[in-house]
């Protein structure tokens, strides 16, 4: 028999697995910056979400904050660099008023991040209350993420189409809230739980909706191709690998 501690670290790594997936999906995003020099239209704030919510969760599943639950820092610290990259890049190629504001709003959430950990470790001496103080904190930006494709879901329900709701991304929100969840699961984890209880409901109502107005979808490009109406300028990418945001290009 498979024992609890041992399912947990499998789960896990099935876990790290999807999420740097789900980190690299948003690659060629950065490629057509690189490749056109500029961030056109596309928002830094998913990445600023997810690299402060990456480094909260480092911290948080560290052995001197919430033991057993290192596979949760290595998750997060692939995503961590991964969005890093991410923000140099798209500083880079921004134009001088867009990139004073990232870069101000960057230097924020490191500041952010250096105090409470500075805090944590110094005023705090147990490990109970680290792990209510810095899970209590992460929860909150993760159930924002995951929240964050209910604009989306309305704008499928609204237009009876998936155009603009990739497929694919879809699975692996899906997939990943339930990995996460049941790892929590198994050494019940509220913090982990919670959040990624609700990532898992987000995804499989994205796949409930997919399902429901894929027919309508494709008979919808057929009409647009059939008029000379679908051009390169409609298509959806991807941005945030975590919270399942979108970006018109």
């Amino acid at each position: 028999m498979v024992s609890a501690d041992l399912a947990r670290i499998v789960i896990g790594v099935i876990g790290n697995i999807i999420s740097i997936i789900l980190f690299l999906s948003t690659v060629p995003t950065f490629h057509r910056i690189w490749k056109r020099k500029s961030v056109e239209r596309f928002s830094p704030v998913p990445y600023l979400v997810t690299f402060v919510n990456c480094g909260l969760l480092v911290f948080y599943g560290l052995p001197f904050v919430q033991p057993h639950s290192l596979l949760l820092s290595t998750t997060n610290g692939a995503g961590f660099v991964i969005e890093s990259i991410y923000l140099f890049i798209f500083i880079f190629y921004s134009d001088r008023k867009k990139r004073i504001m990232v870069s101000l709003a960057l230097l924020v959430e490191i500041i952010f991040l250096s105090v409470l950990v500075v805090l944590i470790l110094t005023l705090t001496h147990t490990l109970k209350i680290r792990a209510v103080i810095v899970g209590g904190i992460s929860i909150a930006g993760n159930i924002m993420m995951y929240a964050s494709p209910l604009s989306i879901m309305k704008t499928v329900i609204t237009t009876k189409s998936v155009e603009y709701m990739p497929f694919l991304l879809s699975v692996f929100c899906f997939a990943n809230g339930i990995c996460w969840l049941s790892f929590a699961l198994i050494r019940f984890d509220p913090f982990v739980a919670i959040p990624n209880g609700l990532g898992a409901l987000f995804g499989l109502a994205q796949l409930i909706l997919y399902a429901t107005f894929y027919k309508s979808t494709q008979e919808m490009i057929a009409r647009r191709e059939s008029k000379g109406e679908l051009t390169p300028e409609n298509v959806a990418r991807p941005t945030s690998p975590i919270n399942g945001q979108l970006e018109l290009v």
